[in-house]
């Protein structure tokens, strides 16, 4: 893990999603991990119930000094190892004794990492989809002002026929809004599987304690004559509870499907997000002038521009997003993978920061864009009556259109077909739909 200023990824910098994912963050993340490991394992009877609330006010107040702790964990390849080192002498520390043979027992690294890993995300989605939200909010606003806007379509970068900016607001609701459910939908799992997914350490201590609730940490019921086995499953299901995670069926640290489908879900976002950012630095071109940024978009060299800085940023998030993300969840080795787990750790941690960062930049472009309509309607008169073709050669026949398209100048024809209102085909009506999905979706 390294800290940074953002100062290469401004998209990002100063966001509420950097501070949910710094080095601090994921420190106090590991930290959390562990100190509900004591937690439950002290309700299910597994560890003593002062012993689990000791290691958990110990843990509530732990820092370390992160470059070191960077730099011990190049000896285990992994920043658990130092962790569990000093978080054990804190806790002789706050109570000489026995009571830090307790942390981390029966875990392994890769346990607290993952669970630690799955923590930082479930706290940057739930930031991420509160801007989704909000920029959702404001487009659903313009869509319904513009439903009826005229404007030009374009493909290829050239006037096709007409649209509405409603409908182009309400396009861009619709992928957010599928972006945003796609992200809802993740459940992210806690991970304890012990040194090789078998919970072989756990349920060896099971066997060997006698079975008594931690009433000084919440105890739970113990069923008498339950087995070893089974008490060490139901200790899976109360770290998750404790950590407000998913309860895995299994242990997925050698199956990493559950890293892929979040950094997929966060590419989808970033593209989505990037789809509003191209079409209005597009838009905000000094020839198009359809919209423009709230953003001053100061130049160095030429005083006279206003570039759309922060779609600028939006769109450079979404572009590193999917590259990002390609380096999850790639298959390892057995039942603990020599480098492809490593490799993802801050590839991960850049989805959750590009993604979260566009997001909350994408807040503020929507709250301040400024929409042209009039500017609309000129430009989609440029071409003279061409941006209706398409209807004429219903009308005309295409042989005629043919010969009327080859002439200079405006298109000749009746006037109730030249008119682009006239063709704006079901894009009302669309954007009607869209809104009503959104309303039923928010």
């Amino acid at each position: 893990m390294t800290s940074d200023s953002g100062l290469l990824a401004p998209v990002r910098a100063g966001t509420r999603v950097e501070a949910a994912t710094s080095d601090a963050a994921w420190l106090r993340a590991m930290v959390d991990a562990e100190a509900a490991l004591a937690r439950a394992q002290g309700r299910a009877g597994l560890i003593p119930g002062a012993a689990a609330a000791l290691i958990d006010r110990v843990a509530s107040g732990f820092t370390a000094d992160l470059p070191d702790l960077a730099q011990r964990a190049r000896q285990a390849a992994n920043p658990v190892v130092p962790l569990v080192a000093d978080l054990r002498k804190a806790v002789t520390a706050a109570a000489p004794g026995a009571t830090a043979e307790f942390v981390h027992r029966g875990a392994t690294s890769q346990d607290i990492f993952d669970t630690a890993a799955m923590l930082v995300a479930a706290r940057a989605v739930s930031l991420i989809t509160a801007d989704l939200d909000t920029v959702m909010g404001v487009l659903a606003g313009l869509a319904e002002r513009h439903r009826d806007t005229l404007m030009a379509a374009r493909t290829l970068g050239q006037q096709a026929v007409p649209t509405t900016f409603g409908l182009k607001a309400a396009g861009w609701l619709s992928g957010l809004l599928r972006a945003r459910d796609r992200l809802r939908a993740l459940r992210l799992p806690a991970q304890l599987g012990g040194a090789a997914g078998t919970l072989a350490a756990l349920v060896e201590t099971a066997r060997s304690t006698d079975a008594k609730p931690a009433g000084s940490v919440g105890g739970e019921v113990v069923v008498e004559g339950e087995s070893a086995q089974v008490r060490v499953l139901r200790l899976v299901e109360l770290y998750a509870e404790e950590l407000g995670l998913v309860a895995p069926l299994v242990p997925w640290h050698a199956e990493r499907s559950v890293v892929a489908e979040l950094g997929a879900a966060l590419a989808g976002t970033a593209g989505a997000l990037g789809k509003v950012a191209t079409d209005v630095i597009l838009m905000a071109q000094t020839e198009v002038g359809e919209v423009a940024e709230s953003s001053r978009g100061n130049s160095s060299a030429m005083p006279q521009k206003r570039n759309p800085a922060l779609s600028v940023l939006i769109r450079s998030a979404a572009l590193q997003v999917p590259a990002y993300a390609q380096l999850l969840g790639q298959a390892g080795e057995h039942e603990r993978a020599a480098g492809a787990w490593q490799a993802e750790w801050l590839p991960l941690r850049e989805c959750l920061r590009l993604t979260g960062g566009a997001a909350e930049t994408a807040a503020e472009l929507v709250a301040g864009l400024q929409v042209f309509p009039e500017r609309m309607r000129d430009n989609a008169g440029l071409t003279g009556g061409r941006i209706v073709s398409e209807r004429l050669a219903v009308h005309l026949g295409r042989a005629a259109l043919d010969e009327a398209l080859s002439r200079p100048g405006p298109l000749e024809g009746p006037d109730e077909l030249l008119d682009p209102e006239g063709y704006l085909g079901a894009a009302p009506e669309l954007v009607d739909r869209i809104l009503a999905d959104y309303r039923k979706r928010s």
